[in-house]
């Protein structure tokens, strides 16, 4: 990214970091950072880049002998330059329509809601209202 003076290489190891530890939840070391990464560097030259990042304040490591996680800067970074939304194709547009039909009770459209999250994140779902 031009306007952050981020290299892309800095650039995909954060997004890719970032990625990791949102699905996995755990501090992300180097050698696994290269294998989810396919950069061709060096591992030591990731861990370079993780110290750069980590000097810009985009991630932070949790202590001595761990990998490396987001800052709220670098989760931020990541949502504002970083991240790709993909657009809803036609059909699921129609599908999400016919699901949320506004004429059906408050109890089914609860119910429906929470099924199509779960089914759209493969996450569980819970819907409240």
């Amino acid at each position: 990214m031009k306007e952050s003076g981020l290299s892309g290489r800095a650039t995909e190891l954060l997004r890719t970091l970032v990625e990791m530890h949102i699905r996995d939840g755990q501090p992300v070391g180097s050698k696994s950072l290269h294998a989810e990464s396919g950069l061709p560097v060096s591992t030591a030259t990731i861990r370079n880049i993780m110290a750069e990042l980590e000097d810009r304040g985009l991630l932070v490591s949790p202590h001595t002998s761990a990998g490396r996680i987001p800052t709220a800067q670098g989760y931020r970074f990541f949502v504002d330059s970083l991240l790709h939304i993909q657009t809803i194709d036609e059909a699921a547009v129609r599908a999400l329509q016919g699901e949320l039909n506004p004429n059906r009770s408050a109890k089914e459209l609860v119910s429906a809601a929470s099924n199509m999250l779960a089914n759209i994140t493969t996450q569980a779902g819970i819907v409240t209202v």
